[in-house]
């Protein structure tokens, strides 16, 4: 160290004083720390420390002490764990700010702050503060090239994505829902015997999209709710701040998925003609039509319950396959029993229901998940036992990750319910400004 004197330094840490030899500071496993050797300048022990006493020789860090307790345990003994009772994030900032990385962790803590960071980044990606992109004092008064811009862009944006952010996305929110609405109405209605044309076309003929067909009501109201939700798929996207990252969401994947085959089967209408083979058929064209039931899940982006459904599938996505993996393994063991004892053994009466264990893994399935249609079930006495085991086997499985997603359902919904409030906290500042 050329700068300060005496044979030893003190490191001050949130009140918790620890004394070094100048020359352990040298190869110090704590960056932040081992920096302070090659200081030749108060300045440059500023730069590392948040103050320095030259008489005493002691540096002070404004920092966590007992996480610094638990980084100085590392140092000591190579193991690095989290502080109990501590948020792994804000265990994670010391450690980064210390010089040390996640892999200097224990695997076990590793996995924590794993789960924790994709917890926190599904939640506080769309938790940005809405404030102006020029802040502080140097900002006042001024604005950089381009910034009214930005700040235009960012207004658009977040009326388009956040229904509780400002009047206008509150009124875009709500004229999105009736257009939703309307759509899944006019497509439940068009099933009606009572809805067809007074030709008493067939299921074919309406799946059609006819010069004739465009210009009944249904056809016009059709035209109307998905001209606006490409619309509003194209602004989304044209005021979206990265374009990739809009098109690997899961409700624009839907949105697309929502709007695409209506121009696919007016596509198809045009370059095959109204009377071909294909346009008879009708099974593509009405597959595609169906696809409009996508039109339910936008209702995501405007209700707090489909937001947290979605994202505790997207958090509990371990215990989801855990529990598939549980039911598979259950239905392989009881369908092969099943069908021995109800068709492969030779007792005299043979149930040709559980003729192949493929045909009894859905007596499984319906009988684990307590369903129990009654279209099959075992006639012989070995054949009920099991399945009153398959029964019982069935609600305990189901039972074990239940606790797991129950608890991610409630943190989501708290979560969300959260976000909402803070955006109708400024929808409310909007509204009375």
């Amino acid at each position: 160290m050329n700068f300060g004197r005496g044979p030893s330094v003190v490191l001050n840490v949130g009140g918790t004083r620890y004394s070094f030899s100048r020359e352990v500071l040298k190869d110090f496993p704590l960056r932040r720390v081992s920096r302070l050797h090659g200081c030749l300048s108060e300045q440059d022990v500023l730069e590392v420390c948040d103050d320095y006493d030259r008489e005493r020789n002691e540096y002070f860090f404004d920092r966590h002490s007992e996480a610094f307790g638990f980084i100085m345990l590392y140092v000591r003994h190579g193991h690095l764990r989290f502080v109990p009772h501590m948020c792994e994030l804000s265990f994670y900032n010391e450690m980064i700010y210390w010089g040390l990385e996640g892999s200097h962790l224990d695997y076990c803590c590793q996995r924590r702050l794993d789960d924790r960071m994709s917890e926190t980044c599904t939640y506080y990606a769309a938790e940005e503060p809405p404030g102006d992109p020029v802040s502080g004092p140097e900002g006042k008064g001024r604005r950089p090239q381009g910034a009214e811009g930005g700040k235009w862009l960012e207004r658009m944006r977040r009326t388009f994505e956040e229904p509780t952010s400002s009047v206008a996305a509150q009124i875009l929110a709500t004229v999105s829902i009736l257009f939703v609405i309307v759509s899944m109405v006019v497509l439940c209605a068009s099933t009606l015997p009572e809805w067809r044309a007074p030709e008493n076309r067939s299921v074919e003929e309406q799946s059609r999209y006819t010069a004739e067909s465009v210009r009944e009501p249904s056809g016009i109201i059709e035209a109307i709710c998905i001209g606006w939700f490409t619309a509003e798929c194209i602004v989304r996207f044209i005021v979206s701040k990265n374009k990739c990252e809009f098109v690997r969401r899961p409700l624009n994947i839907i949105d697309l998925l929502a709007i695409t085959p209506y121009y696919i089967s007016v596509l198809m209408t045009v370059f095959t003609g109204e009377n071909s083979q294909l346009q008879r058929a009708g099974v593509t064209l009405r597959v595609l039509r169906m696809m409009r039931i996508f039109w339910v899940i936008k209702l995501a982006r405007h209700f707090i319950g489909l937001q947290t459904l979605g994202l505790t599938l997207k958090r509990c996505y371990r215990e989801m396959v855990m529990l598939l993996v549980f039911i598979c393994v259950a239905m392989a063991i009881f369908s092969a029993l099943s069908q021995l004892l109800e068709n492969g053994l030779d007792l005299g009466t043979k149930n040709k229901d559980y003729a192949s264990i493929p045909a009894a893994c859905w007596w499984v399935i319906i009988s684990m998940t307590t369903v129990g249609y009654g279209d099959m079930c075992p006639i012989t006495v070995p054949g009920r036992i099991l399945g009153g085991i398959c029964v019982v086997s069935g609600i305990v499985l189901l039972a074990l990750p239940i606790t797991f997603i129950y608890h991610s359902f409630v943190q989501c919904y708290h979560e969300l319910k959260f976000r909402s409030a803070r955006y109708g906290r400024s929808l409310s500042a909007e509204f009375l400004n």
